[in-house]
């Protein structure tokens, strides 16, 4: 069943619950009417009794072994003696069942007392009420036959029966329809992610609805935005890392082929090697980020291996081995004793990364801190240098993302990379004229 088209798993679905629901009727309804109806018989009785006791004259209509018969929807009477052994002759009723029902009234301690018995494949159902008749104590036998009953119930069931055919078989139109009507908006979301497969991802998603199937529209939508976006820096990124990684080599040939000409472009060997050197350090560093980017990607796939390790000494390691590039900058560390899990590769990667940003940007000063917050620690990486661009900002650690200098978006983005797969939180913002980057990390005590 699962094979089959939505629509029509939810058409049988449907036809399956009325079939049940009709199954359970038929089971039911005729039990459920026998049982109201033998009520309803033995009220018609006892009403029967109370009418011919109270405003009829038994005594007048009756001697000893005198026999009074009415009839009325059904119901026949017998005024009988409790204490006589002789009886008069009944068509309906054997003698022997006259006999057990005179025992049953010199027995029955209460006035009235419903019974039953099944006779001549029948069931009859009988009242015995004990009365007084000319000073002499007898019982009225009422009773009635179930073929009454049972023409009730059969007539009813019967008009039930062509009802639910009729609702069974007008419910399978709109069955359908519902059915079409429900399927439609996801056959429209198939061709969509259909056409997200074959690279199509430009035309909108839209669904005009807030149900289940909106919000699983509304997902594809983002989904449909975020594939926009990622082909647009994807393609951004061949653009920039063609011309990063062209620059660096047409240089390096540049200069090795002067050198091997005999000219020095910077004057002399040794300023000209310099440059080559930088060139290639640059270069190699460009080569590495996108590897490692890459790297990050396969983790991501894979159950990460993590350890208990010192934030705040990674930190301070960190610094001392970077803050030799810029000397003359001032570096103030405020760092708490902190422990945290995870790789602690990837993370002096991290922090690296956010501390060759601030180094390249920073005037005079950078700040960092770690400070406990209940469960969590907040790391607070702060430099004097320009304001983030605000148009930029919120895309700071997409993929591939540029400043106005230039570098920082592959390096940006393996942080962001490295602190998802550490579940912890990171962004930026412009404050104290400068930029701050911040880290939410979860705290790990000390074992």
């Amino acid at each position: 069943m699962k094979n089959k088209p939505l629509a029509f798993q939810i058409w049988l679905v449907f036809s399956g619950i009325l079939l049940v629901i009709s199954l359970l009727l038929i089971i039911l309804f005729p039990t459920t009417l026998r049982s109201f109806f033998t009520q309803e018989i033995y009220k018609t009785i006892e009403n029967e009794q109370l009418v011919l006791t109270e405003y009829g004259n038994p005594g007048n209509a009756a001697a000893e072994f005198t026999e009074k018969k009415q009839k009325d929807r059904s119901v026949d009477h017998l005024i009988l003696p409790i204490q006589s052994r002789y009886f008069l002759y009944s068509e309906e009723l054997p003698i022997e069942f006259i006999k057990q029902t005179q025992l049953l009234a010199a027995n029955q301690i209460a006035s009235v007392e419903r019974y039953e018995k099944n006779l001549k494949d029948q069931t009859l159902f009988y009242v015995i009420r004990k009365i007084v008749v000319n000073g002499e104590p007898s019982y009225l036998l009422s009773y009635s036959w179930d073929s009454y009953r049972n023409d009730l119930v059969f007539t009813l069931f019967r008009q039930l029966m062509i009802i639910m055919l009729i609702v069974f078989l007008l419910s399978w139109i709109p069955s359908i329809w519902l059915a079409r009507y429900l399927t439609k908006p996801l056959v429209k979301l198939e061709k969509h992610v259909t056409s997200f497969s074959d690279l199509n991802w430009h035309e909108p998603v839209e669904v005009e609805r807030n149900d289940e199937i909106g919000k699983l529209g509304h997902s594809i939508e983002k989904m449909r935005q975020h594939l926009v976006r990622k082909d647009e820096t994807q393609q951004t990124l061949l653009q920039n890392i063609s011309h990063d990684l062209k620059t660096p080599v047409m240089v390096i040939r540049g200069y090795a082929k002067s050198v091997n000409d005999g000219i020095f472009p910077k004057g002399d060997l040794t300023s000209t090697m310099d440059v080559i050197e930088e060139e290639s350090e640059k270069l190699e560093k460009k080569i590495k980020d996108l590897l490692y980017l890459t790297k990050l990607d396969f983790l991501s796939t894979r159950k990460p291996v993590k350890t208990i390790f010192n934030l705040d000494q990674l930190i301070k390691d960190e610094v001392e081995r970077i803050k030799w590039a810029k000397p003359d900058l001032n570096w103030q560390l405020y760092l708490q004793e902190t422990t945290t899990l995870g790789d602690p590769d990837q993370w002096e990667k991290l922090i690296e990364n956010l501390l060759e940003n601030s180094l390249r940007y920073a005037d005079t000063t950078i700040k960092l801190s770690l400070t406990a917050v209940d469960e969590t620690v907040i790391f607070k990486l702060w430099n004097d240098g320009p304001e983030i661009d605000r148009n930029l900002i919120d895309q700071l650690f997409e993929p591939f993302q540029k400043g106005h200098k230039g570098e920082f978006g592959i390096g940006l983005s393996i942080v962001k990379r490295i602190a998802d797969l550490h579940d912890t939180e990171v962004w930026a913002v412009n404050e104290d004229e400068g930029a701050a980057f911040y880290i939410k990390i979860p705290k790990v005590a000390e074992t």
